[in-house]
């Protein structure tokens, strides 16, 4: 372990002065005020049963059922389209203002797996660019007060006989949507869904406002479960999410601002949580980030990571809190992690962690990368600083830390305080980074101290 003293009480001045605009207050303060910001949008107390619409619980398709309750809960100025217990078949909805979608207790819809059912195609957002695609499950464009709650289950069919098979013959359509944002081609040119293998989201919420999704269970996405993009205000709460298949992340939020995720539970086939602002030419020129998200009191087990930033975060990344979360799987391969490289470019500023307890994890506590995919062969590198993690247990892991930065960008004010971190396989890997400090972290037992000051590099 490195040993190297300076004046602690030096050091946290030049980070205090070096904190952008609105952090000369402790962070958490800050996440304080985002938590006042933030309010889950209320409903008319109107019910609009699908049933009374036609819905039927016995395998035929009760699309255009959703579809009317729906549009006669807006056009009466708002209410709850309600879902009662049955198992209930269905293709796209597309949710509209002011109307809460309800699963009671015992309810399913069963979303189809026919590609055709999600079809025609709607504005949207893959892997980071934008394109016309296959409608997501649960879609919404530019609505205002929209929510999907209850104690029922959302669940996409989605397995190796269908949508995660698209994963091994993507490649063609990806590189296309890709060459489509790298040439600035108009959104409306970039034509995917019938013919193509791009998978759809599940829930995806596009230039919206005012969101609520609470007590559900999401299943078995083709991709991403949830996917919210350009979007503000959004409250997810108590719901629980599992898939296992190819990119099968929890919930992705997207160029959003003001999120609270609390109470969720997510078992996935790859990263649990995962803040995304837009990638490489495309995120530029929408230039949006994703900013002011409290993420506590969640469970994390399987995934690529528990709480993730990146790969596609090209529009920045600030201001991301995370509290009282239990993580714990050896298929959870890190707790934190940080993915970007120069091709992407943009920022990631502000992450403070504090009070997590992780039992397991395969590869590290915090994985910071910027070697991810491309690399370092791109002409804008990131800008990775300010990141706080404080009472944080580990017992066992494979690297306590993993920090790869460039000497050209380096990451900057990593601090770890009060961190216990038990079999611990292998030193840390810690490569182009200033103003890394430990204050009292235990690593297998032994104190380990780590002190580096604005301008060292490690």
């Amino acid at each position: 372990m490195v040993k190297q003293k300076t004046t602690f009480g030096l050091i946290a001045c030049i980070i205090f002065l070096l904190l952008p605009v609105g952090f000369a207050q402790t962070g958490w303060q800050y996440a304080d005020e985002i938590r006042s910001r933030i309010n889950a949008p209320t409903f008319s107390d109107k019910d609009f049963n699908i049933v009374d619409f036609g819905a039927v619980a016995d395998g035929n398709d009760c699309t255009e059922a959703i579809k009317n309750a729906i549009t006669a809960a807006y056009e009466a100025g708002g209410g709850r389209v309600v879902v009662p217990a049955g198992q209930f078949s269905s293709g796209a909805i597309h949710l509209k203002s002011n109307v809460e979608l309800h699963l009671a207790e015992g309810a399913v819809i069963k979303f189809s797996t026919d590609p055709n059912s999600y079809l025609p195609t709607v504005y949207t957002r893959w892997e980071g660019v934008e394109c016309m695609n296959y409608s997501p499950m649960v879609y919404a464009y530019e609505q205002n007060n929209i929510a999907i709650t209850g104690k029922g289950t959302l669940d996409a069919q989605s397995s190796s006989e269908n949508w995660w098979a698209w994963s091994k013959i993507q490649k063609a359509d990806r590189e296309r949507l890709f060459k489509y944002g790298q040439e600035g081609a108009p959104v409306q040119e970039r034509k995917f869904g019938a013919g193509a293998k791009l998978r759809p989201n599940m829930i995806q919420f596009y230039k919206c406002k005012n969101i609520l999704i609470e007590g559900v269970t999401i299943k078995d996405s083709p991709m991403w479960h949830i996917h919210p993009v350009l979007s503000y205000n959004i409250t997810v709460k108590n719901v629980k999410i599992t898939g296992y298949g190819p990119n099968n992340d929890g919930f992705n939020p997207e160029s959003c601002k003001n999120i609270i995720i609390e109470n969720c539970y997510f078992d996935t086939g790859d990263d649990c949580i995962a803040v995304k602002a837009g990638r490489n030419d495309d995120g530029r020129r929408v230039d949006v980030p994703s900013e002011d998200i409290i993420i506590r009191n969640c469970r994390m087990m399987d995934g690529h990571g528990g709480v993730v930033i990146g790969s596609e975060m090209t529009g920045g990344v600030r201001n991301v809190f995370v509290e009282d979360c239990m993580m714990d799987s050896p298929n959870l391969e890190r707790a934190f992690r940080i993915k970007t490289n120069a091709v992407r470019g943009g920022f990631i500023e502000n992450l403070y962690v504090r009070n997590i307890a992780i039992g397991r994890v395969h590869e590290a506590v915090l994985k910071i990368n910027m070697f991810y995919e491309e690399g370092d062969v791109g002409e804008f590198a990131p800008v990775i600083r300010n990141i706080n993690i404080e009472n944080v247990t580990c017992g066992k892991s494979e690297y306590a830390l993993y920090l790869k930065g460039y000497q050209r960008s380096p990451i900057k004010d990593v601090r770890l305080k009060n961190c216990v971190f038990e079999n611990i396989e292998k030193s840390s890997i810690i490569e182009n980074v200033e103003g890394l400090v430990f204050e009292n972290v235990i690593i297998n037992g032994e104190l380990s101290e780590i002190n580096l000051a604005e301008g060292d590099n490690k």
